[in-house]
């Protein structure tokens, strides 16, 4: 089934938030520290996957056009919108959380960096399932931490992330015919990159230090295969 690790990978982000709800019954004080424990460790894993471009200079043209289009497109304003339709549906949860927040960051944590890109295309094309898998208990573990202090929007992450690396994986073969290897491989070291910079300016945002519309720079990464083609082409 070429959907089987996309499925399962959003099922254990629903099953990591529910048991994090249930454990959510923890002091503020408590929930405090694990936000920003949360924060830095995010701030470390996004530095990582930044530091592993090798054309940096294609990662900075791709961040500023595709910032400029996230902001013409309000992409951040149009996700905090399906979150607050979510929380009007549901009901707010807590002064300090709320189920758009959840689902916003939990969203962009899930959905950024190579991980589920190649996962899904190994399951569209050798059947193999293993790297989303793997992607789906990390998830899981991360979602349960998340809602924790994020509150309960952290589930609804799930749908985007099932529709994200199902399409990739149906259309997986056909990527496959018309995509070089060698394309394909850049592409996937300046997205990773790129995405680590995003990735990064979430855990800024969960540390309180930022707020950064990470969302509006989500184009970056179609900004990246543009230029990796046209680098590849000429």
């Amino acid at each position: 089934m070429v959907l089987y690790g996309s499925i399962i990978n959003g099922l254990t982000i629903i099953f990591g938030a529910l048991l994090g709800k249930w454990l959510n019954r923890i002091p503020e004080g408590i929930k405090g520290t694990v936000m920003q424990a949360i924060g830095l460790a995010v701030v470390v894993l996004g530095l990582q996957m930044g530091l592993k471009s090798a054309d940096f200079l294609t990662v900075i043209i791709s961040l500023v056009i595709g910032a400029a289009l996230g902001e013409l497109l309000m992409l951040d304003e149009r996700l905090n919108q399906v979150g607050l339709w979510l929380e009007r549906k549901i009901g707010k949860e807590t002064d300090e959380t709320s189920i758009s927040q959840g689902f916003v960051t939990a969203t962009l944590i899930f959905v950024i960096g190579a991980m589920g890109i190649i996962g899904a295309l190994d399951s569209g094309i050798r059947g193999n399932h293993e790297v989303l898998l793997t992607k789906a208990i990390i998830d899981g573990v991360t979602a349960l931490i998340l809602t924790t202090t994020l509150g309960i929007g952290v589930m609804f992450s799930a749908v985007p992330v099932i529709l994200y690396e199902g399409i990739i994986a149906l259309f997986a073969t056909q990527i496959d015919r018309f995509v070089p290897k060698e394309w394909m491989d850049a592409f996937i070291v300046e997205m990773t990159a790129a995405g680590g910079i995003m990735i990064l300016a979430i855990g800024l945002n969960l540390l309180g230090l930022t707020k950064i519309r990470v969302a509006n720079l989500l184009p970056s990464l179609v900004c990246v295969g543009v230029i990796i083609t046209i680098q590849y082409l000429f």
